[in-house]
C-alpha cells in the first residue's frame, strides 16, 4: 500500500512538472506583409519584433517563445487563410504584426471570435477602435485617423488655407484624409484616391499643380510613397510646394529616397531622435544588427514585445488562461521607445505625435528630426463609441 501510495505521488509529481514545463512556453503567430512594394513596412515590423524577444534573454515573460511567422502579401483573404492557419494548425496563443488595415479588417473577427488574443502592431482601422472594438484586440500602434490629425492640426497651425490631399483607394487611405480633416480648418481644394500599389502619378501631380494650392497632404506607404516623392521632385515641386505627409516619407522608404526627401515634413508617433534610454538602445541595437534605422513600424512592433512580455511577467509565463492574459495585457506597462503610453478604454494607445522633418544629420545623411509635439496624450476620435 505504501509502495502504491509513493507511485501515485510520483506520478503526480511528474504530470504536475510537465503541466508546469508546458505552461512555461508561448506561441506567437506573426503576421505582415513581407514581400512587394509595401513588404519593407512588414520586415521592420519583424525584425523589431525579433529584437525585442533577444534583448529580453530570448524569453517573454520568463516563457520560452516559438515565432511562427507568415506573408500575407497584402491579400486579406490570405490573410484570413494565414489566420486559420496559425489558429487551427499551429496553436499560437497571440497573434501580431498586421501591416496594413484591409488584411487587418478580413482577420479581426475570425480572431478575436476564436478567443484567440490579436497585439496589432500597425494597421489601426477606424471602425474596430469604436462600435468595433473587441476585447481580445489590443494595438501598439495608433487609429488610422489619429496617424493623420497630427499634420491636420500641423497645417492649420501653419496657416495654409488651400490644401491639396491624395491617399491609395482603401481603408487606412480613407481614414488618413478623415483624419487630416478633422483638425485642418482650411479649405480642401480635391482629395483624389489612387489605386493601391499605382507606380505612376504624372498625372495627378499635374493636377494638383493646376489647382495652386497652398500645400499637398499625401500618404503613401511603402514603394508607392518612393514613387510619389521621387515624381513629384522631378516635376519641380519638391521644396516649392511644400508637402506634408505620414507613412510616406519615413524609415522604410528614405534609404531610397535620401537627399531627394530633405525638407519633406512628416507627422509620426515615433523618430529615431527620441530621447529616452530604451529608444537609445533600440536605435543603437537595430541599426548595428540590420544596418538600417528604424521605422515607426519597427517601434511600434518593438513596443508589442515589451508589452506582451510586460504581461506575461504578470501571469508568472502562463499563456494558457486567456481571460487571465487578458487582463495582463490591458494592465500591463512597460516604457515604449516613443514616449508616454498608455491603453485608452477601447485598448488602443493615449500617445504624442510629432512633427519629424527630414534633415541632414552630423554626418551629412539625410534624416528624421524630431520637431517637437503636436498632439500631446492625444486620444483617438472613436474610443466613446467602444462599449469595453
Amino acid at each position: 500500500m505504501k509502495f502504491k501510495f509513493s507511485s501515485v505521488v510520483m506520478v503526480a509529481c511528474l504530470a504536475a512538472m510537465g503541466l508546469s514545463a508546458q505552461a512555461q512556453s508561448v506561441k506567437i503567430g506573426f503576421m505582415g506583409t513581407l514581400s512587394g512594394p509595401a513588404g519593407a513596412l512588414g520586415q521592420d515590423q519583424y525584425d523589431a519584433f525579433m529584437l525585442g524577444i533577444e534583448h529580453l534573454g530570448g524569453k517573454l515573460g520568463g516563457a520560452t517563445v516559438q515565432v511562427v511567422k507568415e506573408d500575407d502579401q497584402l491579400k486579406a483573404d490570405l490573410g484570413v487563410q494565414l489566420a486559420q492557419k496559425l489558429m487551427e494548425r499551429d496553436k499560437v496563443d497571440i497573434i501580431t504584426g498586421v501591416t496594413f488595415s484591409n488584411v487587418m479588417m478580413a482577420i479581426h473577427k475570425p480572431i478575436t471570435d476564436a478567443n484567440v488574443l490579436l497585439v496589432g502592431s500597425n494597421a489601426g482601422p477606424s471602425p474596430l477602435t469604436g462600435k468595433g472594438c473587441h476585447k481580445n484586440f489590443f494595438s501598439t500602434s495608433w487609429n488610422n485617423d489619429s496617424l493623420h490629425e497630427s499634420m491636420g492640426q500641423h497645417a492649420t497651425d501653419t496657416g495654409y488655407k488651400k490644401v491639396y490631399l491624395l491617399a491609395p483607394n482603401y481603408q487606412a487611405g480613407k481614414d488618413a484624409l478623415s483624419g487630416f480633416k478633422r483638425m485642418y480648418k482650411g479649405s480642401v481644394i480635391d482629395e483624389v484616391y489612387t489605386t493601391v500599389n499605382q507606380p505612376d502619378y504624372s498625372a495627378e501631380i499635374a493636377q494638383l499643380q493646376a489647382a495652386k494650392p497652398d500645400a499637398i497632404y499625401v500618404f503613401y506607404p511603402g514603394g508607392m510613397g518612393v514613387n510619389f516623392v521621387k515624381q513629384y521632385q522631378q516635376a519641380g515641386l519638391l521644396g516649392k510646394l511644400p508637402m506634408l505627409s505620414t507613412s510616406t516619407v519615413d524609415g522604410t522608404t528614405l534609404p531610397a529616397l535620401k537627399d531627394i526627401a530633405l525638407g519633406a515634413v512628416t507627422g509620426s508617433p515615433y523618430s529615431p531622435d527620441i530621447d529616452n534610454p530604451q529608444n537609445k538602445k533600440f536605435v543603437d541595437d537595430f541599426k548595428k544588427k540590420f544596418n538600417r534605422v528604424p521605422s515607426l513600424y519597427a517601434a511600434q512592433s518593438y513596443d508589442a514585445a515589451m508589452l506582451i512580455n510586460a504581461a506575461l511577467v504578470k501571469t508568472g509565463g502562463r499563456a494558457d488562461n486567456r481571460d487571465t492574459l487578458r487582463a495582463a495585457l490591458k494592465s500591463a506597462e512597460f516604457k515604449s521607445v516613443a514616449g508616454p503610453f498608455k491603453f485608452n478604454t477601447n485598448q488602443f494607445p493615449i500617445r504624442n505625435f510629432y512633427r519629424v522633418d527630414v534633415a541632414k544629420d552630423a554626418t551629412g545623411q539625410a534624416a528624421f528630426v524630431n520637431k517637437g509635439v503636436v498632439l500631446k496624450d492625444h486620444a483617438d476620435a472613436y474610443f466613446k463609441e467602444c462599449a469595453l
